[in-house]
């Protein structure tokens, strides 16, 4: 980049940093508080995500940190297997990750039915609430969202002094001012203001009242010095991914983490006219980040689309802004540690809160009835299922319903028999999808045909048709001939199935132009 081009650039690039520095930094520690880890985790992973994946990104104007979409399944993980086999896991998940990138994969990632993201995200954000609603009144999460359900009530009596003589009120009403603030800062937000990120405008706020009120709430543990928070991947922990269950949450965490960053890409492109992603790239650098994230024991990261979006709307047009947030996040952790003590863990699970309510998408929901009621079907059911079970069991159902879909549209054919007007001239109609499925229909409705009758096939209406339907119809009309009966097919519309054109034809026979 010449120098020129720099200075004009760099003033732009250095507020939009400062926008995306200001949305990262309470999302980073929320989210590591709603996996389960340290918050200072959560720190590490956004300044990776900034300095080393900003760098190396396919993505020019995608913004990579912890993911909200990754919180369930690293709690789980967590609560299963202990914070140290987070390491391993992220450096296998990070390794397949660069590996498709390698292979140019990164097309196939997306190749995920929008039903069942839109699921799983809110499938996520209910367990999300669940969850940090419990945060929110300075208690514990429970393992399950059900559980999480369950429990309410008994943390809110706990809360209240009046019946569990607990201090919990007081955090729970500042978790509910930060997602007051941030509703409000979204409708009304003045335009000239609109770079100052409502998260951070919630945060400061309910922090500085908890300081002048002396409120007896739980605060951020952030270490001094951020090397202490850096756990060393141990040589020895990865003889630990020989167990199955490791390695599976290990895939699931390479899948989720590339579908979300591969799709968040995508809704980046959309925003801006500039420079569009290079998703094998991307797919690459994003391993090479869970990698690194798996040798220092921090979170798992993702491409994600609030900092995105802030980012594209403060002005950014180069990887610079990505990468200057990184080190704002550095520089924020290492000189004013004192200052994140000081915020109340509940402000930070009411961002969380409002961060999950804004995952259940309904918008979305709706959208899908535009094509028929089972992505609508499959939205719900993956969703439900990510609530009543888990996150692989949930998505693993929704592909599930997505492939019966599939194969059952494939399976559709309407077949139909018609006399034609001449004498002995018949026309067996063909809608929809000829596979082998359906040979035995065929076979009975060939059966019908009186002897020395000519049946004509088109094709034209016919998505496919397979080889074991053709043969059906070569073999009828050998076994057929001697009682004077024929099967015509149509050429032009045999070689346009096979062809996949979509040109149409007039009339039956071979010799249709």
């Amino acid at each position: 980049m010449r120098a020129a081009q720099l200075k004009t650039l760099l003033p732009r690039e250095l507020l939009a940093s400062v926008v995306v520095f200001l949305v990262a930094l309470p999302l980073c520690m929320g989210i590591a508080i709603a996996s389960g880890m340290p918050p200072a985790k959560g720190l590490i992973t956004g300044i990776i995500g900034g300095l080393v994946v900003g760098w190396l990104a396919g993505s020019p104007l995608q913004v990579s940190g912890p993911a909200a979409g990754l919180a369930v399944l690293v709690f789980e993980v967590v609560r299963q297997h202990g914070m140290v086999m987070l390491g391993p896991i992220l450096l296998l998940a990070g390794f397949l990750q660069l590996l498709a990138g390698r292979l140019r994969l990164g097309c196939w990632f997306r190749v995920t039915a929008p039903a069942v993201v839109y699921g799983m995200l809110a499938g996520i954000g209910v367990l999300i609430v669940l969850s940090q609603i419990h945060v929110m009144l300075d208690g514990v999460p429970k393992p399950s969202g059900l559980d999480n359900l369950a429990g309410f009530p008994q943390a809110l009596a706990q809360a209240i002094p009046t019946l569990g003589g607990g201090l919990g009120w007081q955090a729970g009403l500042l978790g509910l001012a930060t997602i007051l603030v941030m509703w409000s800062w979204d409708k009304l937000r003045p335009q000239k203001l609109r770079f100052v990120p409502g998260a951070l405008l919630g945060v400061g706020l309910t922090t500085l009242v908890s300081l002048i009120m002396a409120l007896q709430v739980k605060r951020v543990e952030v270490p001094e010095n951020l090397a202490d928070a850096i756990d060393w991947l141990r040589p020895a922990d990865l003889l630990n991914l020989a167990d199955p269950n490791l390695l599976i949450a290990a895939f699931a965490v390479a899948f989720i983490a590339s579908a979300e960053t591969l799709l968040s890409a995508a809704a980046v492109d959309r925003m801006h006219n500039g420079k569009r992603s290079d998703f094998d790239k991307e797919l690459t650098a994003q391993g090479g980040g869970n990698m690194l994230c798996g040798v220092l024991g921090a979170l798992p990261m993702t491409g994600v689309i609030v900092r995105s979006s802030a980012n594209v709307q403060a002005g950014a047009t180069t990887r610079l802004s990505a990468m200057f947030h990184g080190l704002w996040l550095l520089a924020f952790v290492m000189l004013l540690s004192s200052v994140l003590q000081s915020i109340p863990v509940a402000s930070l699970a009411g961002v969380l809160v409002y961060t999950g309510i804004k995952l259940v998408d309904l918008k979305a929901f709706r959208g899908l009835a535009r094509y028929g009621r089972i992505p609508m079907l499959t939205y719900a059911a993956t969703a439900l299922s990510i609530i009543f079970t888990d996150l692989l069991t949930g998505v693993l159902l929704g592909f599930g319903l997505t492939l019966a879909n599939l194969a059952w549209k494939a399976a559709r054919l309407k077949i139909s028999l018609i006399d034609l007007p001449q004498s002995g001239e018949m026309e067996l109609r063909l809608n929809g999808s000829a596979t082998f499925l359906k040979v035995p229909a065929l076979t009975q409705v060939l059966a019908r045909v009186p002897a020395g009758s000519s049946v004509y096939v088109p094709l034209n209406n016919l998505s496919y048709i397979d080889h074991s339907c053709l043969e059906l119809f070569e073999e009828w009309g050998r076994a057929n001939a001697a009682k004077g009966s024929k099967l015509i097919i149509e050429p032009q519309g045999l070689k346009r199935r096979l062809e996949g054109r979509l040109r149409t034809t007039r009339g039956l026979g071979s010799a249709t132009a």
